[in-house]
């Protein structure tokens, strides 16, 4: 019998698995099989949601491989060594997996080739599993990427997808050994907030979210920055664990149609452009895409003040705290907070970044480094110098103030939109709050990031 292996990596699912159907085509038996890999945590990638997260998508992914047949072979150690051993023990003539475009994934792949040449054993990497359309795809004229977005989504809208593919009826797996699987209990350090995982969950998660129509994607390009109502899909963790192929999100929604669902598949769009940008530059994970000769701050009481929701700014203290209970923020406040850090603080981004990367459960290199980086005016923003008010922002995002009663309790007292400026109140008021004056005032922040950058 002919065996293939089907290395799992950021692509946790069974629906619209290209790699998987391809190993399935050509071998009798399949080896699914996923390493908890030594070296994310070594690189610093291993933060505890996301490890807990992982651990509901590999026990869902199992499930759903032993209602097929099957099961997950899971393994622990150095990729390449961990294969190599599965290939050894099976007899496996091919080795299937998703293409990455991180700098980390690319090392892989690379010790991947070189480990299975040694074993003469053919490697498969099947790009557009991870992204709706695969990086290099889209390309502009004369350049190897797209660095605007505009311009890339005119096009990536006129490029035809690949089809989605149902999920195999069965999955014959041989007999082989493998490792316990983690478990989401036994992580420590994990937001008490912090979603559920797996391919089963985030099947459900697209259902409704489609269905429904006053919180979901047909409401999307009214409310999608409504931050109390917290009308986004929530699907950011499963894209970035792949128990969603954004392939069949993109399709989905696009048979749904409307002005909902044009604004949503932006988004999905504006997630393969990062891809793209860091396929063709892999340095833009720690360099500036675009260099400001920046020459940062580094006040550490204020960063550890932004880090902890205590920076007197009430919209941003309200994000912070929800991503740290929750190790997941809205889109909006991601760019309030990060805008505020890099412009009103003037704060190097990958001080954001790696925080961010540290407690984002859809902690994604590509996604949340050139977001960063967008805020920044370093990447690729055509008005990088833009500041963005928040208290402008909140009165506009969370008009009666609910997201930051939420998340701020200090502040409950306040009523309507007086939440937004306690700086205002007396000075009575203000030390009856238990909250903390602002760590600057905006305009004096504004004033010393356009000096910085020589605007003013």
């Amino acid at each position: 019998m002919s065996v293939a292996v089907m290395l799992f990596t950021s692509d946790l699912r069974l629906h619209d698995q290209p790699a998987l159907s391809a190993a399935l085509r050509e071998a009798d038996e399949i080896v699914p099989l996923f390493v908890l890999d030594r070296g994310i945590r070594k690189a610093g990638f291993d933060a505890p949601n996301r490890r807990a997260f992982l651990a509901d998508c590999l026990h869902a992914l199992d499930a759903g491989l032993r209602e097929r047949g099957g099961r997950l072979v899971v393994r622990t150690g150095d990729v390449t060594e961990q294969v190599c051993r599965v290939i050894t023990e099976s007899g496996a003539r091919s080795v299937h997996v998703a293409g990455g475009v991180s700098a980390y994934a690319l090392r892989r792949e690379e010790r991947l080739r070189e480990g299975l040449s040694a074993l003469r054993c053919a490697l498969h990497v099947h790009d557009g599993v991870v992204t709706a359309l695969p990086p290099g795809r889209v390309t502009p004229d004369g350049g190897d990427h797209f660095a605007v977005f505009t311009p890339y989504f005119h096009t990536w809208q006129d490029t035809a997808p690949r089809e989605t593919l149902p999920a195999p009826r069965a999955v014959p797996v041989p007999e082989l050994a493998g490792h316990p699987m983690p478990r989401r209990t036994a992580v420590g350090g994990v937001s008490p907030g912090l979603a559920l995982g797996g391919e089963t969950e985030a099947r459900r998660r697209l259902r409704t979210w489609l269905a429904d129509e006053s919180h979901g994607i047909a409401a999307y390009d009214r409310r999608q920055n409504d931050l109390p109502g917290d009308a986004t899909s929530r699907l950011s963790p499963h894209l970035h664990f792949g128990t969603l192929s954004a392939a069949e999100v993109v399709q989905r929604a696009r048979a749904k149609g409307g002005p909902g669902a044009d604004a949503f598949v932006r988004q999905l769009a504006w997630r393969d452009f990062n891809h793209q940008i860091l396929a063709a530059r892999p340095d833009a994970s720690h360099a500036d895409y675009r260099g400001r000769d920046d020459h940062w701050r580094g006040d550490e009481k204020e960063i550890a003040a932004w880090k902890e929701g205590r920076t007197g700014c009430p919209i941003v203290d309200a994000a912070m705290r929800q991503l740290l209970h929750e190790g997941w923020m809205h889109n909006r406040a991601r760019l309030l907070t990060a805008s505020y850090l890099t412009k009103t603080l003037y704060v190097d981004w990958r001080v954001g970044a790696r925080h961010f990367l540290e407690l984002l459960v859809d902690g994604d290199i590509a996604n949340n480094q050139l977001n960063w980086q967008w805020a920044a005016g370093t990447g690729t923003d055509t008005r990088p110098h833009r500041v963005l008010n928040p208290s402008a922002q909140a009165k506009r995002c969370d008009p009666n103030g609910d997201y930051v009663r939420r998340w701020v309790p200090e502040l409950a007292e306040l009523a309507g939109p007086a939440v937004h400026e306690p700086w205002k109140l007396d000075v009575l008021q203000r030390d009856r709050l238990d909250y903390p004056d602002p760590l600057v005032d905006h305009a004096e922040g504004r004033a010393r990031f356009e000096r910085a950058r020589s605007l003013g």
